[in-house]
């Protein structure tokens, strides 16, 4: 169980925030709801040691915003310290809250380290707490960083990326072009996926990724001439493309064989 602060604690905090480590998720829940409702700083150590240890997605969302809801000249300095924590969820919310309280001032605390966690939840929320932070005229400069982590991971964390470089606009074309001639076949997919979502954002991941493997894998002239033949209904070489003939068809030539 995470030590409980109770210095000051009249009944009713007693009794939230012993509810905050409770086994039963949704009494958990409510009480960070309620710790939030009704902000006294005497919870504050409390929220940000239960936001470590809080293995419930929706039940730490809530910690994060009963952050929030505290002065921030108390809180942000003791969010700062959590992000040296070595418990990856320590620092993987306390970004998170950063990102809720969207202090500007706090772009400076987002490292490079940060954004290169060899955990893929801390990195991941970093890169989306970077491009909400990130101050006017310093986006290139992020955006340079960020792709240095392009083809890492599994679906989601690349999605996040993905989201990532696009929510910075234009500013990502020029290091995307050059990241999708790489010679690394899941780079160069994943620079070609996240181009054509910011060129076109109603795309779906998933159909972009595939759209930008097959182009790697074919080379980009290739690739167009094939779907430039799928559209005129010709092969490659300009002939008409046979077409599949109905089987019952087939099967009744055979017969009369």
């Amino acid at each position: 169980m995470v030590p409980i602060n109770t210095t000051d604690a009249t009944p009713q905090n007693t009794r939230v925030t012993d509810a905050l480590s409770a086994d039963d998720s949704s009494v958990r829940l409510r009480a960070a709801l309620a710790a939030g409702s009704k902000p006294d700083p005497a919870f504050l150590e409390t929220l940000v040691e239960r936001c470590a240890a809080e293995p419930d997605f929706f039940v730490r969302d809530m910690l994060s915003w009963a952050l929030t809801r505290l002065p921030p000249e108390a809180t942000l300095p003791r969010i700062r310290r959590e992000l040296d924590s070595e418990r990856p969820r320590a620092r993987s919310q306390a970004l998170h809250t950063l990102s809720k309280v969207g202090d500007k001032s706090t772009w400076a605390w987002i490292t490079r380290d940060m954004l290169r966690d060899a955990d893929d939840e801390v990195a991941r929320t970093a890169w989306r707490v970077a491009v909400v932070l990130v101050p006017e005229g310093e986006e290139r400069d992020l955006a340079a960083d960020l792709v240095l982590q392009l083809g890492r991971g599994d679906r989601d964390v690349r999605l996040s990326l993905s989201r990532a470089l696009v929510d910075l606009g234009d500013v990502t074309e020029p290091f995307l072009q050059r990241a999708a001639e790489s010679s690394d076949p899941a780079v160069a997919a994943h620079a070609r996926a996240t181009e054509l979502l910011r060129q076109h954002p109603e795309t779906g991941f998933d159909e972009a990724l595939d759209e930008a493997k097959r182009v790697v894998a074919l080379g980009a002239e290739r690739a167009a001439a094939v779907t430039a033949s799928a559209a005129t209904g010709t092969s490659e070489t300009g002939e008409p493309a046979e077409t599949a003939r109905p089987r019952e068809a087939a099967e009744e030539e055979g017969a009369d064989c």
